[in-house]
């Protein structure tokens, strides 16, 4: 092989190899220089972060595919990986006050989020069912360890374990998954699979159930929603509003593009399961959240119910529906982001707080925090005009086109159930009694909420390019 198709064969990946290697070299700057260069290291992490985004968006325009098919790159990768990158360079900017801690001084935190958005990447390329699970493996493995990143604590010890026991359950419900569909199919990859996988066999079929309830897992979906509360609020809240953000883009990444490309030919059989997991997401979602004292919980069971609003857009089936699901991923992680960034602001005498009675009266102690949570506390409930309802419109609108008129509905009554316990913390910023002032806001907390709650309150100004952009990616699968 010539040099010039070797370079050709790598030119797709050259983002992740990029990336890779900026994350061994980081390694090898903590590992000789110690804790000290905690802070070193998070800033060329997001430096890095940022480098790889763009080399994503200088690669050639088209479809570009190597190793056999295996890992692609199309304008549907391009969008996601720019995304899921965004959320974990804000996530870096949002913990390093965490970092910043004496006692907490762990330079492999900025390194294990690098190699678990390098699995993200290579998830969402995956082009054949060896490549899902090596990006899958990638992510999940990083993030069990930045779960339990806290070690002094002994609730984010046991939710780091708790989501190990329950990861390895579902990497092998996946992996048994694949193998049946590979049994039945005799390839691995999506195109061989959807020419194979016309008749729909019961193999197949089997094996698809398995496969879609590993990825279930990966998104928080219920019936496979169990960790998500416990770890949310075990987790450091740096991690959990990593959980929150890039690996959620990364699992309905592969959901749309496992489905959409590798079972087109059983759309029935794979969009009864999505509705009824759609279905299930949004109502526990919406119901469970109600009873929650601890802001944390509140945004697990939030994150679990906006799942189920995403694969609403998937059940559709249609290039509409995918790019609903890509406009609504988008405005959640901005939603995420900002919300996430006030919840680590929540601080007294340097001490974290995480009741949602500790928000009482904050409009009268700092008016204009208040202001921008409510703002994304009602974009997430998906009141008009912020980007939490077009969100909504999107998914809603691409069901009803494919004939899915119970699902939109259940849909809409879960939003309104949903909108009550955003309404409460409003309620009580707004309508309680102040209690003693927070700590001062750290800029780079500023910077994050600024961003995000400027998107969420003025996207219906100029929704243009997110949703071109996403009408693309999405056409990009079909």
């Amino acid at each position: 092989m010539s040099f010039e198709s070797a370079g050709y064969q790598l030119l797709p990946v050259l983002p992740e190899l990029v990336l890779a290697a900026g994350a061994m070299v980081l390694l090898m700057i903590g590992a000789y220089r110690g804790p000290q260069t905690t802070g070193l290291v998070t800033g060329l992490a997001v430096c890095l972060l940022v480098a790889t985004g763009a080399l994503e968006l200088l690669l050639p325009a088209g479809k570009l595919t190597t190793f056999g098919g295996s890992f692609i790159v199309d304008d549907f990768a391009r969008f996601l990986k720019i995304l899921a990158l965004v959320g974990s360079a804000a996530t870096l900017i949002l913990s390093t006050e965490f970092l910043a801690d004496p006692g907490r001084r762990i330079f492999e935190y900025a390194i294990l989020v690098l190699l678990s958005t390098l699995g993200m990447m290579v998830l969402i390329s995956a082009g054949d069912l060896i490549m899902l699970y090596l990006g899958l493996e990638l992510m999940s493995l990083a993030l069990y360890v930045v779960a339990a990143s806290n070690r002094d604590n002994a609730k984010s010890t046991e939710a780091g374990l708790k989501y190990f026991v329950l990861g390895a359950l579902s990497s092998g419900m996946l992996l048994y998954g694949a193998s049946l569909v590979y049994g039945f199919t005799g390839t691995v990859s999506f195109t061989g699979i959807a020419a194979a996988a016309k008749t729909g066999s019961i193999g197949i079929v089997f094996g698809l159930v398995f496969l879609l309830a590993g990825l279930c897992f990966k998104v928080s979906a219920v019936p496979f929603h169990m960790w998500t509360p416990d770890v949310y609020e075990g987790a450091p809240t740096p991690v959990t509003a990593f959980f929150a953000s890039a690996p959620k883009v990364a699992a309905l990444a592969v959901f749309t593009r496992v489905t959409l490309t590798a079972f087109p030919g059983i759309v029935s059989q794979w969009q009864q399961i999505v509705v009824f997991v759609a279905i299930a997401s949004m109502v526990l979602g919406s119901f469970a959240a109600i009873g929650q004292k601890n802001i944390k919980r509140l945004m697990a069971y939030s994150s679990i119910g906006h799942m189920g609003f995403a694969l609403v857009g998937l059940a559709a089936g249609t290039a509409e529906g995918a790019q609903g699901v890509l406009v609504y991923i988008s405005i959640y992680v901005a939603m995420t982001l900002g919300s996430f960034a006030v919840i680590l602001t929540m601080k007294r005498g340097g001490q974290h707080v995480e009741n949602i009675s500790d928000f009482a009266g904050l409009s009268r102690t700092n008016p204009l925090l208040a202001f921008f949570f409510a703002m994304l506390l009602f974009s997430l409930a998906g009141i008009p005009p912020l980007a939490g309802f077009f969100a909504k419109w999107y998914v809603f609108v691409a069901a009803i086109k494919a004939g899915l008129f119970t699902l939109a509905v259940v849909g809409v009554l879960a939003s309104v159930v949903g909108a009550f316990y955003y309404l409460t913390i409003i309620k009580v910023m707004y309508f309680d009694e102040p209690l003693a002032e927070l700590d001062p806001m750290r800029v780079e907390l500023r910077a994050v909420l600024a961003v995000a709650g400027l998107f969420n309150i003025f996207f219906f100004v100029y929704p243009g390019p997110l949703v071109s952009v996403a009408t693309a990616a999405a056409k990009s699968l079909f």
